[in-house]
């Protein structure tokens, strides 16, 4: 497993507790935050000093509706399909001939085994969950953070003023 001190992307985002950060702004959707910060990054401030982030997180699953062994078979040959089809391709550049053949072989087997597969796993379930759902994860609210030593320029340009001029770095 993969721990956050291990991760080489974590060399790129600063730890919280080495650096000070202030709220800048607190906001209700995502997409207000993300305004703030494109309009930080119009203006000419550095925006990798910021960070949204978002609080009150919570898991939403909306049901979307009943899934039954014919249902799953379905989607489980449309996934077949796809995959019939990219073997195909395969086939073609790989060992050209019969393009339709070669092409109808390959979506007709990948339909089939993906049905086969969707219907075993559905019914490996055994009832358990009969439905089909999406999940999202949802905040309550987003603050967008910039380091402490950035607050005033960032507060500035936020507020449609020019990016201020600063000297060298502490």
């Amino acid at each position: 497993m993969s721990t956050p001190a291990n991760n080489p992307a974590s060399r790129l985002v600063p730890n919280t507790a080495q650096v000070d950060y202030r709220i800048l702004k607190s906001v209700a959707a995502y997409e207000q935050a993300q305004e703030l910060v494109d309009r930080l990054s119009d203006g000419g401030f550095p925006v990798e000093k910021t960070r949204i982030v978002g609080t009150g997180l919570r898991s939403v699953e909306q049901v979307t509706g009943r899934m039954t062994t014919g249902k799953a078979a379905g989607q489980g040959a449309l996934g077949g399909l796809w995959f019939g089809l990219m073997i195909g391709i395969l086939f073609l550049i790989l060992a050209p001939g019969n393009f339709f053949l070669i092409l109808l072989l390959a979506l007709g087997f990948g339909a089939v085994w993906g049905a086969i597969f969707g219907a075993l796993g559905h019914a490996a379930t055994r009832g358990r969950r009969d439905f089909s759902s999406v999940q999202v994860m949802e905040a309550e609210s987003y603050d967008v953070l910039v380091e402490a030593s950035h607050i005033n320029q960032a507060a500035q340009v936020a507020n449609g003023q020019p990016m201020p001029e600063q000297g060298p770095e502490a």
